[in-house]
């Protein structure tokens, strides 16, 4: 087979990697196109060396290509997956620091709450710009695979705005399900069937089979209480188990900060979290570790150069949803996973025009999704909660509307209770002005906000979090991984 898939954001180097060697584990992709285009000169240009590498470690007649003009790109594209992050880490650090000053304690931030939220503000119009290009210049009929987060935001702009045919993709729900086929003893996550639905990040396991046997909550809790490792890095989730009576997709720390409940004060905050490693409540633990990761890269890039010259192995295919997807549109393999898409009636108690993820199978016809599941109640409000948010952010990403903004971010679940109307009017403000040079659409507002922070009489404090790390340095790094080594 011949065709193009270009990857927007493709500095992303490490994923990049991933998807594209998950795409040549399948032998009718071995001839392929692969466009990448990113902003950044210099993450192309490692990328390509490292994926050059691999084509000729291989001898695949794959073409891998490289540019900064995404519409050059994107010409003739059949396939397009986005992983971009908007501002880079430089205004992904304000997503969590400017908020802090507000006793807002995020451990992500990159889905909704105050981070999130303003994420997305900076990713729609850059995805609207997207999808302009694959309506004038990519193949008909185009699919849009998007990675990156806000997620359910991301998707909804592109779905009801941009008028391309898109579909979000994740991977919380495999990990999950890892998760829960560790706890009840499987010896691989392919005895387990599963059930999971609900919207980006808080998708719930609502139906589980071990073998066939349903498991029910009692057995699940009891589980997950005896795991040795899950009981004490899960264990907000395991609460939320206990109280909704099913499993969250989402880790410890990313589902903390999506609940009103578990950060919303700082001596509470070390009862749920735990600190074995960035993602089970760190605050500003993706911040550190995307940083980390970016300096380990561009230190020790010859390693990965190295890495690349291994014969690609199709038993290692990750399971990334992106090449299972593309593998079933274009052999007829039925492929079935776990995507986000517009309800349509998909879960029966979820708005029509959210942006839901739950199961579907994939073949020529495309991506086929199961309807008429219904979520439990408790289930069903958290996400309403969260979709009332993201709805309100993808109109005031599009409009520039920073009322509708500030209204947004007034009615996410942990700023309300963690902040009062004022604080988050002028939260906002600050980081509006913050990331001004990211948020075109607002660039009229951006004056204002300037004067009322002048005469501004909110109080803030200088807070680094109740469960902050410090950026460690390559050699710290270095010294970790070697006695991870040792002891292995």
């Amino acid at each position: 087979m011949s065709f193009k898939i270009a990857i927007i954001g493709a500095g992303s180097v490490g994923f990049t990697k991933k998807l594209f060697t998950d795409l040549l584990c399948v032998p009718e992709f071995r001839d392929v196109e692969v466009a990448l285009t990113d902003i950044s000169q210099h993450n192309l240009e490692m990328i390509k060396a490292i994926l050059d590498r691999i084509v000729e470690a291989n001898g695949f007649p794959v073409k891998v290509t490289a540019t900064t003009e995404r519409r050059r790109a994107l010409e003739g594209a059949k396939y397009i997956i986005s992983c971009v992050r908007v501002g880079g880490l430089e205004a992904y650090a304000d997503d969590i620091r400017i908020p802090l000053k507000y006793g807002i304690d995020q451990c992500v931030g990159d889905t909704i709450c105050a981070g999130g939220i303003l994420y997305g503000q900076r990713n729609i119009p850059v995805i609207l710009d997207f999808c302009k290009d694959i309506r004038e210049v990519a193949a008909p009929g185009a699919k849009f695979l998007n990675y990156a987060n806000p997620m359910a935001m991301n998707t909804w702009a592109a779905i009801e705005y941009g008028k391309v045919d898109t579909v979000g993709l994740c991977h919380g729900v495999q990990h999950g399900a890892e998760q829960i086929a560790e706890v009840l003893g499987a010896k691989s996550v392919s005895e387990l069937d599963y059930i999971c639905s609900g919207i980006n990040h808080q998708t719930w396991f609502v139906d589980l089979k071990l073998n066939g046997r349903k498991i029910g909550k009692d057995e699940l809790i009891a589980a997950f209480e005896a795991h040795p490792v899950f009981s004490q890095q899960e264990k907000l989730r395991i609460d939320v188990l206990k109280r909704f009576g099913v499993y969250s997709t989402e880790s410890n720390g990313h589902l903390s900060e999506y609940l009103p409940w578990y950060r919303k004060r700082p001596d509470e905050i070390a009862r749920w979290i735990d600190m074995s490693d960035w993602i089970h409540g760190e605050t500003g633990g993706y911040l550190r570790h995307s940083t980390e990761t970016r300096n380990w890269f561009e230190t020790e890039f010859p390693q990965f150069l190295e890495q690349a010259s291994k014969p690609v192995d199709p038993a290692k295919r990750s399971n990334e949803h992106a090449s299972h997807i593309l593998e079933a549109l274009e052999t007829g393999r039925v492929y079935r996973g776990h995507f986000n898409v517009k309800n349509n009636g998909v879960i029966a108690n979820l708005p029509q025009d959210a942006i839901i993820e739950s199961p579907g199978f994939v073949d020529r016809f495309g991506i086929n999704m199961v309807s008429g599941i219904t979520i439990p109640e408790a289930c069903a409000a958290t996400c309403m909660a969260s979709i009332n948010v993201q709805r309100m952010s993808v109109h005031a990403a599009v409009s520039g509307d920073i009322d509708l903004l500030k209204l947004a971010v007034l009615h996410d679940p942990l700023v309300g209770a963690v902040s009062t109307p004022e604080e988050v009017w002028q939260m906002v403000d600050e980081m509006l002005v913050a990331q001004a040079r990211w948020l075109p659409q607002y660039a009229h507002a951006v004056p204002a906000a300037k004067d009322r922070l002048s005469r501004s009489t909110v109080k803030t404090r200088d807070w680094a979090g109740a469960a902050r790390r410090n950026v460690r340095s390559i050699e710290e790094l270095r010294a970790e991984k070697a006695a991870l080594k040792k002891a292995v």
